[in-house]
């Protein structure tokens, strides 16, 4: 099984980070940091832009982990723009049957935060295809979910 996680946090060692490792106590994975990438915003086209990246590594995994810190009320810059770049780059279903969840975490978020956070995850799960298994926001909602990957 081949586990993605991509890591919208600034902090590549930071709480999400930690999450993401909690999550995944005992498996191998790879990591993506959105941080580390050119990443344009919708209608933006240059040569060097590197979602390509992350789709391709979208493509070739099994389960995905999505991390973001809680930024603003909701997700994080970096993962809201991948998000929005799907359209019209992948297809409806393209990423179908593949696992995925979502860590988000940040200093004292209040629940309608975390609740729109994954319904936008939730319906992006949904419409690309993939089997959405739920977000950990604490480190033992992380070690819960990762009994069962």
């Amino acid at each position: 099984m081949k586990i993605l996680f991509i890591n919208g946090s600034p902090n590549k060692e930071g709480n999400t980070k930690k999450l993401a490792d909690a999550l995944l106590s005992g498996k191998e994975y790879e990591t993506i940091n959105l941080t580390d990438l050119k990443i344009y915003s919708y209608g933006q086209n240059y040569e060097d832009d590197e979602l390509g990246v992350v789709i391709d590594k979208m493509k070739k995994a099994d389960t995905i982990v999505i991390g973001s810190p809680l930024y603003w009320h909701n997700i994080c810059g970096s993962v809201r723009n991948v998000l929005d770049r799907f359209y019209g780059l992948v297809s409806e279903s393209e990423l179908q049957g593949r696992d995925m969840y979502f860590l988000f975490q940040g200093a004292a978020p209040e629940k309608w935060m975390l609740e729109a956070g994954e319904y936008t995850m939730k319906q992006f799960a949904g419409l690309y295809g993939m089997n959405y298994k739920g977000m950990a926001t604490d480190r033992t909602e992380a070690i819960k979910f990762g009994k069962n990957i």
